[in-house]
């Protein structure tokens, strides 16, 4: 039957290196076995140096896309990514509001890994205001969790009470990513808070590599997908850190210097 296959949607910026953004997205959903389609948020001129050059989409472009695919598929999950300024944060917003897309999958984008802001503060303010009441899933990095909940980083317990406080912003299942931007660690453990109340941990191996590009895209599309194919929020989040720490662990030799992870893992 028409449009009875798992059909999911990346609302975000196009990377042209591959690595990162929409083309990681699109390779997960690939690999997940699910249809992927794409709205077009940015396009971003860049390699495994860095980013040189990037250019957003007119809203009125974005309002397109969002109808043409609402007009003729059936997407049974979307997450976004890249949302570069206020008004395009408005704008996907308003279409979530307005399309039928099923469950949310928010990964932030705000903070690099690294802690670098990548958003200025009225697009950040409108991010935290408009997005995030609309999450089904929030995936925010370490850096993304401390600027997004106000908790002190030195907390022992800052997971879990930046989780809650998150959930408190009107996201309804949040996973807090361990920070892993210390080279002497050997684990990175995440947090999950789910809509229940119910929490739970995650502890895996840190890779120590310099192939980690579009880590976070994958994990959040990897969710996305699950949560197409009918998997329980918990068991999504589950599989989508499984996938990523093969992604990482068995990587591929592509960039001179900041590669990506590897989606055929």
């Amino acid at each position: 039957m028409i449009n009875d296959y798992p059909q999911v949607v990346t609302i975000a910026g196009s990377d042209s290196d591959g690595s990162a953004g929409m083309q990681a997205d699109l390779l997960t959903f690939f690999a997940k076995k699910v249809y992927g389609a794409s709205i077009v948020t940015a396009c971003v001129a860049g390699n495994s140096f860095g980013i040189h050059d990037a250019v957003n989409m007119p809203t009125s472009f974005i309002n397109q896309e969002f109808k043409d695919l609402s007009d003729d598929f059936k997407i049974k999950a979307a997450k976004t990514g890249m949302l570069a300024d206020v008004e395009i944060i408005n704008t996907v917003a308003d279409n979530l509001k307005k399309y039928v897309f099923g469950p949310l999958v928010i990964d932030p984008v705000i903070i690099t890994k690294h802690g670098d802001m990548l958003l200025e503060n009225e697009a950040y303010s409108t991010f935290v205001k408009k997005l995030i009441p609309l999450a089904d899933v929030l995936t925010p990095n370490f850096f993304e969790a401390v600027k997004l909940s106000g908790i002190n980083e030195n907390d022992p317990d800052f997971q879990s009470k930046a989780a809650h406080k998150l959930q408190q912003l009107g996201a309804k299942n949040i996973m807090v990513k361990g920070r892993h931007d210390d080279f002497s660690q050997t684990e990175v453990t995440d947090y999950v808070l789910l809509e229940d109340g119910s929490s739970f941990e995650m502890t895996g191996p840190y890779f120590d590599t310099t192939h980690k590009n579009g880590t976070g895209d994958t994990l959040s599309a990897a969710i996305t997908a699950e949560l197409a194919k009918g998997a329980s929020v918990e068991n999504a989040i589950r599989s989508a850190k499984d996938y990523v720490d093969k992604c990482i662990k068995d990587g591929i030799n592509v960039g001179h210097q900041f590669g990506p992870i590897n989606h055929w893992a």
